[in-house]
């Protein structure tokens, strides 16, 4: 198979996990006989500094000719703590969503068993747990229209903006994830309050009578984000709105013990985008201890959801957890126990992870 992959680094710490994730993948294509092709492109700071804008028109053109995306991270506090500036580099996302037609976020929550003892959540209480995301990602509060601020900037506007085609687009991927889970599907809204939301229910409802086999149930976002914590084995399919879902995804990170454990995929009418869900970092940027495990894992969810291929995207997923298996630790999902010979580095984290996944057998 030869498949072209574009590379967008972006900001902090994204250069040191794409550039582990991008070295395991061409272990993956030498050990199972395929070729990838990486172009890399800019987003974020990175291209602001370069080209002026958060995602130039060339890292469109680039992610088009290509068959999936691997992204890194965006984002650096100089526009956090700046509210005046009008180009920022989160807006190269919404760009590269938008313009390819990436709808849909997918974000697996799943716990290493030996991980259960580095989240701040009890460990009888993780035990087991397995969810997964269908975040919308290009309708809702925003994307929503009218945006701005008046002339003085005491007042500010969002515009919080769903249509029915977008809510039943996401839900129906969601209902389809159900059905070769344990058929059970959470719709997280907002409906006692807002009226999205209860277009957002409404949708849902209607098309449930498609999936009788799926248990629907419905619930507030303040209630999910407790239960979350409470209980997350009672999930197991989780559908919601653009906002909600950024949300509520960062609050599940504490279930796999770290942010630096979760993948993401982005997937819409063309071409996926794969990324960490963690940001750029930029605290720890060029310090080599930022953990790639994110990264790869999400070059797994590449092979598996763009290309189709299971067998590899299940080696990489081996090898991870080989390595948690083998005592090895980064920074941030370590603990006082663990020895010192087993706490690894970002490059020797990469350097271990494709010695494992060399070993794999073809």
């Amino acid at each position: 198979m030869n498949k072209k992959i574009t590379v967008i680094a972006g900001d902090g710490i994204g250069l040191e996990v794409t550039g582990i994730t991008q070295n395991i993948l061409e272990i993956i294509g030498e050990r199972f006989g395929h070729s990838f092709e990486f172009t890399p492109a800019l987003i974020g700071h990175a291209a602001i500094e370069a080209t002026g804008e958060p995602c130039p028109q060339e890292t469109i053109d680039t992610c088009r000719a290509s068959d999936a995306v691997l992204l890194g991270a965006v984002g650096m506090p100089m526009y956090d703590n700046n509210p005046n500036l009008k180009v920022r580099p989160e807006q190269g996302l919404l760009k590269i969503r938008k313009e390819l037609g990436l709808f849909s976020n997918i974000r697996p929550i799943k716990l290493f068993d030996e991980l259960l003892y580095t989240s701040s959540i009890k460990p009888e209480i993780l035990q087991g747990s397995d969810i997964i995301f269908f975040r919308e990602l290009t309708g809702g509060i925003y994307f929503g229209t009218p945006r701005e601020r008046n002339e003085d900037g005491t007042e500010a506007i969002d515009t919080l903006r769903y249509s029915k085609m977008e809510v039943e687009r996401i839900a129906r991927q969601a209902f389809e994830s159900a059905m070769t889970r344990r058929k059970k599907l959470c719709s997280v809204d907002k409906a006692n309050v807002l009226e999205s939301s209860r277009l957002w229910r409404e949708t849902v409802q209607e098309l449930s009578s498609e999936y009788p086999e799926v248990e629907v149930t419905h619930m507030f976002i303040d209630n999910a984000a407790m239960q979350l914590i409470r209980d997350p084995k009672q999930f197991d399919v989780i559908v919601t709105g653009n906002m909600f879902g950024d949300i509520l995804t960062d609050e599940a990170s504490q279930i796999a013990g770290s942010m630096g454990m979760l993948p993401s995929a982005s997937v819409g009418s063309e071409i996926g985008l794969y990324e960490p869900i963690h940001g750029s970092a930029p605290d720890i940027a060029g310090k080599g201890i930022a953990n790639p495990i994110a990264s790869v894992l999400s070059g797994a969810l590449l092979l598996d959801i763009s290309f189709g291929l299971k067998e590899e995207s299940d080696a990489i997923i081996s090898a991870v957890a080989q390595f948690l298996k083998d005592g090895y630790r980064t920074l941030d999902i370590a603990t006082d126990t663990t020895p010192e010979d087993k706490r690894m580095n970002t490059a020797q984290t990469g350097e271990k992870l494709a010695e494992l996944l060399a070993s794999v057998a073809v």
